[in-house]
């Protein structure tokens, strides 16, 4: 996902590049920048979340499955399976 993006931006600074630069007030186009990484970096925190959300979802699924009474079911499970 961070490739696609920074491929996308690369296309753009290319063509943004290419064409002339208006004559405009440096501060706006400051603060537009700026605008613009705040965007990013809000991007950057939810993904960070969302990442850690299902990490300890995936780490308390596994605390689960060590519990002593579920590796017993799961042995027996098998055993049974297995026909032994």
């Amino acid at each position: 996902m961070l490739d696609r993006v920074m491929k996308l931006r690369r296309s753009r600074r290319r063509t943004e590049l290419g064409r002339a630069a208006p004559a405009s007030d440096p501060t706006r186009t400051v603060e537009e920048r700026i605008t613009h990484l705040e965007a990013m970096i809000e991007g950057l925190q939810d993904a960070v979340y969302r990442e850690i959300v299902r990490m300890n979802d995936e780490l308390d699924t596994l605390r689960r499955r060590m519990e002593p009474e579920e590796i017993s079911k799961a042995l027996s499970q098998n055993a049974r399976d297995r026909g032994l």
